[in-house]
């Protein structure tokens, strides 16, 4: 249901999915630490059922 996806520059690198919001929110954070300093990156979590984006890293705000 939840899932966390990994673009760089805009092109998908990798995405999980987790029934686990909690789970999910780990990978989210994990993965911000793993992919975070390639330049263009961005993390997404989103609950698939919904269509609702959770959070994104970095912040677009």
């Amino acid at each position: 249901r939840y899932r966390v996806t990994v673009t760089v520059q805009g092109r998908p690198l990798m995405h999980g999915w987790w029934g686990s919001e909690a789970t999910a929110r780990r990978k989210f954070v994990a993965w911000i630490g793993e992919h975070g300093s390639r330049p263009g990156a961005r993390v997404t979590l989103a609950d698939e059922e919904t269509g609702e984006t959770l959070t994104e890293w970095p912040d677009p705000g």
